[in-house]
């Protein structure tokens, strides 16, 4: 039986107001890869005249100039941007936004003051917890904001459809320990929504978390009998994988859908080649 989904909105995702700490401005990059766009989130304390900006998103001066706008109008200034990983579309425009706000870019990295698994931020009032999340890329993080019982995962787990094991840098063994890392987080009621890097909140954080971990074991079903129907002994068994379990999936993806192939083929131990990392992909 396949796994089926749990509802999204139904309405196009238009960013806005989600929670009493965090705000969606939705980047003008919609598309196969980014879904309605880039999510961009403007976390701020209530009364706080500090804000944290998560994933600034595309090198687009509208995007930068509507979120500074959107602080501005609360009475406040962007104190920190934070990065849940370094894909173009969730954090091209860094550099840009450190320039015309003067705040730090904090993200997962070797310096002093970089973000790790456990770290705590803590801005103007507003507490996040910082928790590894590899998988999608090495880099990947997910931020906790208790106050709000919400998670900002990235491109970890998006607001529909499944995201992309972005190999050769994305690894398919540590996305699902991050899956499972996440579930855990769930159970104990630490985390019941979902604030994605793509597509709609997620209310019932529990049911997609579930919906992932069933999904990543019917693809990896799906690749071991496409193995087993010969995909393995042909010149490019990626190429073999695709036809045969990624028949489904529109042609404009297929270079997600490949990469994540790659990773599932790693984790099986039969992989060949690689190709460069990428972005979120729905249904890969």
């Amino acid at each position: 039986m396949s796994a089926t989904p749990p509802p999204s909105t139904a309405a196009p995702w238009a960013g806005g107001p989600v929670t009493e700490r965090a705000h969606c401005v939705l980047a003008p990059n919609p598309g196969p890869m980014t879904l309605d766009g880039t999510n961009t989130w403007v976390l701020l304390e209530p009364g706080s005249t500090k804000a944290v900006v998560v994933d600034p998103g595309p090198l687009d001066e509208a995007h930068l100039a509507a979120v500074l706008d959107h602080v501005a109008s609360r009475g406040a200034r962007v104190a920190l941007t934070i990065l849940t990983h370094g894909h173009h579309d969730h954090a091209e425009s860094a550099p840009r936004f450190a320039a015309l706000t003067g705040a730090p870019v904090r993200a997962l990295g070797r310096r002093q003051d970089d973000l790790r698994d456990g770290s705590v931020v803590t801005t103007g009032g507003l507490e996040l917890r910082v928790v590894a999340t590899p998988g999608h890329t090495a880099d990947s993080l997910s931020f906790a904001l208790p106050a709000d019982h919400a998670l900002l995962t990235g491109d970890t787990v998006l607001g529909r459809g499944t995201t992309v094991v972005a190999h050769p840098d994305g690894e398919l063994e540590a996305y699902l320990a991050s899956l499972e890392r996440i579930r855990a987080l769930t159970g104990d009621g630490s985390v019941a929504a979902i604030l994605p890097g793509h597509g709609p909140v997620v209310p019932d954080a529990a049911a997609m978390v579930a919906f992932y971990r069933t999904h990543r074991a019917e693809r990896l079903d799906q690749v071991r009998d496409a193995l087993g129907d010969g995909a393995a002994t042909e010149d490019d068994p990626v190429e073999g994988v695709l036809r045969r379990v990624y028949a489904d999936v529109p042609e404009e993806v297929w270079p997600a859908a490949r990469m994540s192939i790659r990773a599932q083929l790693d984790f099986l131990g039969v992989t060949r080649g690689a190709e460069p990392g990428g972005v979120s992909a729905p249904g890969a």
